[in-house]
Order: structure tokens, then sequence, then C-alpha cells
């Protein structure tokens, strides 16, 4: 496996501005949704923004996750 090249401080820098881009198992976990649920709904428009790689891989961008968690939330009676 290759060590990534970023540094810490280039890390934190975007995870306090939202560009902090998410692994799939990620957000995943924090949605608490299977993979299979989650393809379901990208396919229907519904999902998250995603970014897909070159390499096929997916990552969402927390800014992007926030704003989902925003559009999707129930008010409270």
């Amino acid at each position: 496996m290759r060590k990534s090249t970023r540094s810490t401080a280039t890390t934190s820098a975007a995870a306090k501005n939202g560009n902090q881009r998410l692994k799939l198992p990620e957000v995943l976990a924090e949605i608490d949704m299977s993979r299979s649920a989650f393809y379901r709904m990208r396919a229907r428009g519904t999902a998250p923004k995603c970014v897909k790689l070159p390499n096929g891989q997916i990552r969402i961008r927390r800014a992007d996750l926030d704003a989902w968690w925003e559009a999707n939330e129930e008010a409270s009676v």
C-alpha cells in the first residue's frame, strides 16, 4: 500500500473547511446504510453528491454530506 503524501496540517485544514473527502465505508457507517441501499439511492439521484475517482472509487465531500443531511431532515413536531 502506498502512504499518503499529504501532510497532517493539510488534512486537518481540509477537515475544518468541509473539503474533507470521505471514503464510502465512512459515509455508510455514518448514515447507517448498506452499500447496496446507497447505490440504489445513488441511481435514483437521492444520494449525497459523489466524486468518482479515476480508479473507480467514490468519495463524498464532508460539506456535501452535511448538506444532504440537512436537506433530508424531517422537522420534529
